[in-house]
């Protein structure tokens, strides 16, 4: 099928889904996924909930508000911090378990509600490995994107599509810094939950988190787009895409990463000359 073919097909779908609340992570796919719905009805067949935990980005989370702020989209953050203690042992099935927690408890709100509840799960995702998708086909979560046949590249182009259809969205779909900058989500690369930079069997705390959380802050102001922090123990191991691992071969700029590294809580920093890899740790 063609992406309009793909198009026409998620709009079938959610017109018989009817009245929705799209889980929103602040991520490309639930963000086109309530733009899209936005586009097609306006605000009153479609809100969101966001999930709020210590393991959740905070950038993300405020993304998602301004989203719907911009949008005038009703969006409800779901408190989840009692679920750190549940995976907090980190065992292989973490994501299932987190999922199954995080879903239930927003699925609830959407049920209240008198909507039905989607995420933004898409066709690549399939290929990946993705334990949290067993929790949402259990609890009977549809993800429509993924029905419609949409991949990831299309999604992209798909939102910048939209943006250039309606200059109102396109400001919505501009993500700001505290610099005063902005960036097109089309652009934002995949992100992760935080406790998917820890090691299985390696207990999961909220410290760790942060220790994680602000190290990867500092390498994004550093210019690195698509960067992963991983927590062992003492060491932080870098992971960049592989291009930007030229970066770090100069005396001074090392210095300055590690020295900002260990004041995020590590003894010390090392790079994985391997390069980024998504669900290393798998």
């Amino acid at each position: 099928m063609t992406i309009y073919e793909k198009l026409k097909k998620l709009e079938y779908i959610l017109n018989d889904l009817g009245r929705i609340t799209v889980a929103l992570s602040g991520g490309v796919d639930s963000v086109f996924l309530l733009t899209f719905a936005y586009k097609l009805w306006g605000d009153d067949r479609v809100s969101a909930v966001t999930a709020q935990g210590p393991h959740f980005a905070d950038d993300e989370t405020a993304y998602a508000d301004y989203l719907c702020s911009e949008l005038g989209i009703k969006h409800d953050i779901a408190s989840v911090d009692h679920i750190l203690s549940v995976i907090a042992d980190n065992p292989p099935d973490r994501c299932y378990i987190c999922k199954r927690e995080i879903f239930s408890s927003i699925k609830e709100i959407a049920e209240k509600q008198g909507r039905n509840l989607v995420d933004g799960t898409n066709l690549d995702d399939l290929d990946d490995y993705r334990p949290g998708y067993k929790a949402l086909q259990e609890l009977g979560i549809s993800s429509p994107l993924k029905d419609a046949g949409l991949t990831k590249s299309e999604i992209r182009k798909s939102l910048r599509k939209l943006s250039d259809t309606d200059p109102f969205i396109k400001q919505a779909l501009m993500i700001p810094s505290d610099d005063g900058k902005t960036f097109p989500i089309w652009e934002k690369p995949a992100f992760a939950c935080l406790a998917s930079r820890i090691p299985y069997g390696q207990t999961i705390t909220k410290e760790k988190l942060l220790s994680v959380y602000k190290a990867e802050c500092f390498l994004k102001a550093l210019g690195f787009t698509q960067i992963r922090v991983r927590h062992h123990g003492d060491v932080a191991r870098i992971e960049v895409l592989p291009h930007d691992r030229k970066k770090f071969f100069d005396e001074k700029f090392m210095d300055k990463v590690n020295d900002e590294i260990k004041k995020c809580g590590f003894r010390f920093a090392a790079l994985d000359l391997g390069g980024y890899k998504m669900g290393n740790l798998n």
